[in-house]
């Protein structure tokens, strides 16, 4: 597990909506320079995009967690 992983994990869900909505700002003005001219450094449109990914992640697995899950059923047997 990567060190910014363990970074995220550690924000409050305050903090980590407001990472999100920074990058996701960020990437849309890379995605309008990109367009318009010349990036500096490409390799930042992918990084922004998983580390929205990341985010995303990290929010459905607090998710998950705060909702209990229902009981498995047990499958009838064909005989």
């Amino acid at each position: 597990m990567s060190t910014q992983a363990d970074e995220l994990r550690e924000m409050s869900d305050e903090q980590l909506g407001l990472t999100l909505k920074e990058t996701r700002e960020n990437l849309f003005r890379l995605r309008i320079q990109a367009q318009t001219e010349r990036l500096n450094a490409p390799s930042e449109l992918k990084k922004s995009r998983r580390m929205i990914a990341r985010i995303n992640t990290i929010q459905r697995e607090r998710e998950l967690a705060d909702t209990p899950r229902p009981p498995k059923r047990k499958k009838a047997r064909a005989k």
